[in-house]
């Protein structure tokens, strides 16, 4: 009697704790969703828009829709609205090979000169391996941009015909072009279109019925449509490829696939349990190959990138955007936690991903504002000519907006675009002037605040530009010289 009672008491005693652990971590979640809904409501006054999911430990935390998907119709952007995935298209690239792999169809470490007939000598021995990691030494892109339609047989043979980067397996560059020939591969091997193995093999298993390039049909009002600097409307990508009825070469396989944060979240748990892949193939996929680039200790795997967190856990990550349209997919298998994100906003600020990544696991972090976009902040302010006041936004960009700031390319290119509305020369010189200041040696910059003092009509100030830009110059490649003397020329300073 005594020992059932004491196993009794046991049981109640177990039972609450275990209640009150679930209560607790409910409790947590609940405090973590609001703490990101919070985040990313307050980001949608500065431009943000697109949909979030985050899953811990088989939960969603969060599955919601923020802003505007078609601005010009008023509709809202939601968990099922359609939008690209960029170059997140590699992971299903790098995932059909290994399932030819595991149809024994072929290896990973088959050379391409199995696929494709007359290939020059160096690019004979080139692996698929190298192809899935990034090593083989091609080029990035062949062609002029995502819809340039060249035709099979001359993109391949363009793309052969380039001169390697490296010797191919000897280091990493990123190449789109390599990812287009895993995809011609997988047609040549499958018999089948590239989409329709991807169908086939990976997305009905998965049950992903809104991925895709044109499989799917989705209504023209479920897919996003881009906004250029988060202002001109620029459309869909699916309207060029409708129009052209086909899909390039220079996207198929690296890039361009669209789908939902829904179906990405399925596509997460179909890997997750191996419904996709065995586990071997699995591991195969999301082991890093590169064993350090640019400081991390581990890197890309097949269409993957793999890091390493605070925490010392394993990342499984890549993302892809074309400036205009952004995706993430961070997945940290060991804590059990994936973060999903779309957006159409076409900013830097909407990259939001990471720092939900530190909420989820320091209740204390509090990650910055989501601001506008610096072209749109900008361009608040293209009639304001006070020059105090300009001064004062000179300086909230260097303090606010230091991730912009890394390359000088970015204020240069802003700056010009303000000369070209020819309304506010002060604000494209306070521009030209901080840019300076970020990086005094870089005489190309010295060259365009020149341009700006001269549109502002303080010559002056352009003879000092132009002469200090000239002081700067390289020895070989100087674009801008020339630009720089013929000014000074014109100004009676030259030589």
């Amino acid at each position: 009697m005594k020992n059932t009672l004491i196993a009794t008491c046991f049981a109640i005693q177990f039972l609450f704790s275990s209640n009150h652990l679930k209560a607790q971590q409910y409790e947590d979640q609940i405090a973590l969703k609001n703490r990101i809904d919070n985040y990313l409501s307050a980001g949608v006054e500065n431009g943000f828009s697109g949909a979030v999911l985050v899953a811990q430990k088989g939960n969603i935390i969060i599955n919601k829709g923020y802003g505007m998907a078609i601005k010009e119709k008023n509709i809202p952007y939601t968990t099922t609205t359609v939008s690209t995935i960029g170059s997140v298209t590699k992971q299903f690239t790098a995932t059909a090979i290994l399932k030819l792999v595991e149809f024994n169809k072929l290896e990973v470490t088959d050379s391409i000169n199995k696929f494709f007939n007359n290939l020059p000598d160096d690019k004979k021995d080139i692996t698929i391996h190298q192809l899935l990691s990034h090593t083989a030494g091609l080029v990035d892109v062949i062609g002029d941009g995502d819809f340039d339609d060249i035709p099979t047989d001359r993109f391949f043979s363009t793309l052969f015909a380039t001169k390697l980067l490296h010797e191919p397996g000897s280091k990493y560059a990123y190449s789109n072009s390599g990812y287009s020939i895993l995809a011609r591969i997988i047609e040549i091997v499958s018999g089948q279109d590239y989409e329709r193995f991807l169908n086939e093999h990976l997305f009905k298993p998965a049950r992903m019925s809104h991925t895709g390039y044109f499989i799917p049909q989705w209504n023209e009002d479920s897919v996003a449509s881009g906004y250029y600097r988060n202002i001109t409307h620029v459309g869909t990508m699916l309207e060029r490829f409708e129009k052209m009825g086909k899909v390039t070469w220079a996207l198929k396989g690296n890039g361009g696939i669209h789908s939902t944060i829904e179906d990405m979240y399925k596509w997460y748990e179909a890997l997750k349990n191996d419904i996709i892949l065995p586990k071997e193939l699995f591991k195969k996929l999301t082991t890093p190959y590169i064993p350090e680039y640019k400081g991390q200790s581990s890197y890309y795997a097949y269409g993957w990138a793999i890091y390493n967190s605070d925490r010392n856990t394993k990342i499984i990550s890549h993302n892809g955007g074309n400036a205009i349209f952004f995706h993430d997919f961070i997945w940290l298998p060991e804590e059990d936690v994936v973060i999903i994100l779309f957006t159409n906003a076409g900013s830097r600020e909407a990259e939001v991903a990471w720092p939900i990544e530190k909420m989820i696991f320091d209740k204390d972090f509090q990650p910055e504002a989501i601001k506008k976009d610096l072209y749109n902040l900008v361009i608040d302010n293209l009639d304001n000519h006070d020059s105090h006041q300009i001064d004062q936004l000179a300086a909230k960009i260097k303090k606010q907006y230091k991730s912009y700031l890394k390359n000088p390319e970015n204020l240069n290119i802003l700056g010009y675009n303000i000369l070209e509305t020819k309304k506010n020369a002060e604000l494209a010189v306070a521009l030209f002037k901080l840019n300076t200041e970020l990086f005094p040696n870089e005489g190309n910059l010295w060259d365009s605040l020149g341009e700006g003092y001269l549109a502002n009509d303080q010559k002056e100030e352009a003879i000092k530009s132009y002469k200090k830009a000239l002081e700067l110059r390289p020895e070989e490649n100087c674009h801008w010289c020339e630009s720089s003397s013929q000014a000074l020329t014109d100004l009676g300073q030259g030589e």
